[in-house]
């Protein structure tokens, strides 16, 4: 295996790539592998830590080549499984939702464990930039559950302020409502904060898009740390966003075409 900067067998792979090592695994005997050696390797231009389901998406990927290399056919429920079951080495419990959002070839609605297609008509661009610091998901959790239990209506009222919100956004994707989805993104990140999911340089990142063209933007992920996600209405408008989070401080940014459509 060749991954990250460690070249080596199998066995002796560290702790930190695991999921790899159970995605190889789990394909070879899919693939039913006879036996024979492989070198893998992956690339990869995206962080680890940051809560962007980096660990889903390298095993999901080492899956499919391994599948490709082997001439085994897989539909879209066995590749989630196959990845699932990596990320379950990787993370111990998980929901599914980052071996779903990885393999699939659409957007995807996650709702108390149930998983459907998500629709979108909305020409727009979203910038996502990497703040630079590892999330701290775990510790963002037990800070906020805290929360709730010494304010439990004021923050489940906040809670239930943001599952709002993500349904309204649906709707506003599904329509095409580009100015309203970033407006309802400026308000989750606020809440967001204000439950102290954010961080100064997240805040400080969300400032800058928004000064800069960006119709909204928020913190993405586990909090703590890791990503802002910026939306915009122009491939110029998001050039100049980008660059905008870059002078804030951001170490790497990325542009999507989320395109009008979800094919």
């Amino acid at each position: 295996l060749s991954c990250l900067g460690f070249t080596g067998k199998l066995s002796e792979i560290p702790p930190r790539f695991s999921s790899i090592r159970a995605a190889i695994h789990a394909a070879l005997e899919f693939a039913r592998w006879g036996g024979e050696s492989l070198h893998v390797a992956t690339e990869s231009d995206f962080p680890p830590e940051r809560g962007l389901g980096s660990s889903a998406a390298a095993a999901g990927a080492v899956i499919r080549a391994i599948l490709d290399y082997y001439g085994a056919r897989a539909s879209e429920d066995e590749i989630f499984a196959l990845t699932q079951s990596a990320e379950r080495v990787a993370h111990g419990r998980s929901s599914g939702l980052d071996a779903t959002a990885t393999s699939a070839s659409w957007p995807v609605r996650f709702k108390r464990g149930e998983f459907s297609r998500m629709d979108i008509c909305m020409r727009a661009w979203l910038v996502l930039a990497d703040s630079g610091c590892k999330g701290m998901t775990r510790e963002t959790v037990e800070a906020l559950r805290a929360k709730l239990d010494a304010h439990p209506c004021a923050v489940g009222a906040q809670l239930d302020d943001l599952g709002a919100i993500a349904v309204d956004a649906e709707d506003d994707l599904a329509l095409g409502r580009a100015e309203n989805m970033g407006a309802r993104m400026n308000r989750a990140h606020k809440i967001l904060a204000d439950l102290g999911v954010s961080t100064p340089q997240l805040d400080k990142l969300v400032r800058a898009a928004c000064e800069h063209g960006a119709l909204g933007a928020k913190l993405t992920g586990g909090g703590g740390g890791g990503c802002v996600i910026a939306l915009a209405d122009s491939a110029d408008a998001a050039e100049r966003v980008s660059a905008a989070l870059r002078n804030a401080g951001a170490c790497d940014t990325w542009i999507v075409d989320i395109g009008g459509d979800s094919a």
